[in-house]
C-alpha cells in the first residue's frame, strides 16, 4: 500500500503551489514550481501514472512531458500521489481546498452523515435533502483564495456539473464556464486566458471521459486506449493554445485497476460479515463498515478473519494513526469513515447487492484503494515559452 505524500508531493499540494507561483502571499510552493503569470491546470479523471507510462504509443505528448520530468528530476513535475481514498469526490476536494481529507472532511464517494445516519452520495448530492455543501465542507477553496487575491479564476468543465453539491463543496469560487460535449478546449482556454487582462490568471479544467471509459469497459480495453489517445491530443491542443508566459499543468485524481470478478466479496452472501454492521459506505475498493454501538471490535475481528486474503482491514484509529487522512484529522472527518476500513490489495472489491446498485457492482475498472496503480498520478508541466528542446512539442503530430 502507498501512503500519500501530503505536504511533499500530493494532489492536495498542487493548487497551493500554483497560487504561490502566481505570487500569492501565504501560499506554500512545496512542489517548487517556477514563478508563473498564467496557469492552466488540467485534471484528467482516472489518468494514473502507471497507466500513462505503460501507454507511450497512445500518449506521446504526455509521456514526453513525463520524460522531461524524469530527465530534469525536479520536484515540481513527474509522479505524485493522490490522497486517501483514491476516489474522485475526495480528490477533487483535496485539489480544490489544498488539504487532505482529514481536514476538509470529504472522505469518500459515499459517507455516513453522523447527524442523520443517512448515506451521502457525493456524486448524486440531493441539495434539497441536504446537507448543504458549504456546511459539509466549510473550508475556503484555493479558487476562492485566488479570487480574493485578485487572480482571474475560471473553471472550465461540463455544464452539467455547474452548481452541483460536489462542485460547491470542492471547487467553488471564480467563474464557471460550462462546456458542451463537442466543445474544443484549446480555443476556449486561449480566449479565457487572453481575456484575463493584466495580472495573474488561473484556469482549472476537468476532463472525465477516460474515467468513464475505464469504469465501463476496463483499462485493458481498446476503447480505453483510444480514449487515452484523445486525451493526449487534447492536452497537446491546450498546450499549443497557451498564450506567452502561461503554463499547463496536467494531473489526475486517481488511477484505476480492472476488477477480477472471482475476487469480489458480496456481503449478502456472507452472514458473518453482517454481524454487528449498521451500514456500509465508501465504495468497493475502500469500504467503510459502520458498526452498531459497542460492536466495533467484534466487527473488526470478524472482517479480518473473513477477508484475510486480498484485503487490508483497519480500525478507524489505525487508519488515522497511519496518516492516510493526513496529519490533521477533524472529529467530523473521523466520524465519516467507518469503524472498520477495508482496502483491496489485489483486484477484488467488497459489495452488498442488497444496497449497491448493479451498475456500480458491475463496473470493470475501479479505484479507491492505495495500490500503486490507484495512488500514483502525474503532475506534468508545459510552459508556453520553453518548448524548445522538449520531447513534448505540442506542434508535432
Amino acid at each position: 500500500m502507498v501512503v500519500p505524500r501530503y505536504g511533499d508531493a500530493a494532489l492536495s499540494d498542487v493548487l497551493p503551489s500554483v497560487l504561490a507561483a502566481l505570487g500569492l502571499p501565504g501560499e506554500r510552493d512545496v512542489l517548487a514550481l517556477a514563478p508563473l503569470e498564467v496557469a492552466c491546470v488540467l485534471l484528467v479523471d482516472g489518468l494514473g501514472w502507471d497507466l500513462l507510462r505503460a501507454h507511450r504509443t497512445e500518449a506521446p505528448f504526455l509521456n514526453g512531458l513525463a520524460d522531461d520530468a524524469d530527465r530534469e528530476g525536479g520536484t515540481g513535475r513527474g509522479r505524485i500521489t493522490a490522497g486517501f481514498p483514491t476516489t474522485t469526490t475526495t480528490s477533487l476536494t483535496s485539489l480544490g481546498v489544498g488539504a487532505p481529507a482529514g481536514e476538509h472532511g470529504m472522505t469518500g464517494y459515499q459517507m455516513i452523515d453522523p447527524e442523520t445516519g443517512h448515506v451521502l452520495n457525493a456524486l448524486q448530492w440531493d441539495l434539497q435533502r441536504g446537507p448543504h455543501p458549504h456546511e459539509w465542507q466549510p473550508m475556503a477553496t484555493t479558487l476562492e483564495r485566488a479570487e480574493s487575491a485578485g487572480v482571474a479564476v475560471t473553471t472550465i468543465a461540463p455544464a452539467e456539473f455547474a452548481g452541483t453539491g460536489l462542485t460547491e463543496a470542492a471547487l467553488r469560487g471564480g467563474n464557471y464556464l460550462g462546456l458542451a460535449a463537442d466543445d474544443e478546449y484549446g480555443p476556449i482556454v486561449r480566449t479565457v486566458l487572453d481575456g484575463g487582462g493584466r495580472g495573474p490568471a488561473l484556469a482549472y479544467l476537468y476532463h472525465g471521459t477516460l474515467d468513464r471509459t475505464g469504469h465501463t469497459v476496463g483499462v485493458a480495453s481498446q476503447q480505453w486506449r483510444d480514449e487515452l489517445r484523445r486525451v493526449d491530443r487534447l492536452a497537446a491542443e491546450i498546450a499549443a493554445a497557451l498564450p506567452a508566459g502561461a503554463a499547463l499543468l496536467v494531473t489526475a485524481d486517481h488511477g484505476m485497476v480492472d476488477i477480477d470478478r472471482s475476487q469480489l466479496v458480496d456481503v449478502a452472501d456472507q452472514p458473518a460479515l453482517q454481524v454487528g454492521v449498521r451500514a456500509l459506505a465508501g465504495e468497493g475498493r475502500c469500504r467503510y463498515v459502520h458498526a452498531t454501538r459497542g460492536a466495533d471490535r467484534d466487527v473488526l475481528s470478524i472482517w479480518r478473519d473473513e477477508l484475510e486474503d486480498g484485503f487490508c482491514v483497519l480500525s478507524r484509529a489505525e487508519t488515522i494513526d497511519a496518516g492516510l487522512l493526513g496529519p490533521v484529522v477533524t472529529p467530523a472527518a473521523a466520524a465519516r469513515i467507518g469503524d472498520v476500513v477495508v482496502l483491496a490489495r489485489g483486484a477484488g472489491a467488497v459489495f452488498d447487492r442488497r444496497v449497491d446498485a448493479a451498475r456500480v457492482r458491475n463496473l470493470v475498472g475501479q479505484h479507491g484503494s492505495l495500490t500503486p496503480a490507484e495512488t500514483y498520478i502525474p503532475l506534468l508541466q508545459y510552459r508556453a515559452d520553453s518548448w524548445a528542446g522538449s520531447r513534448a512539442d505540442p506542434r508535432v503530430g
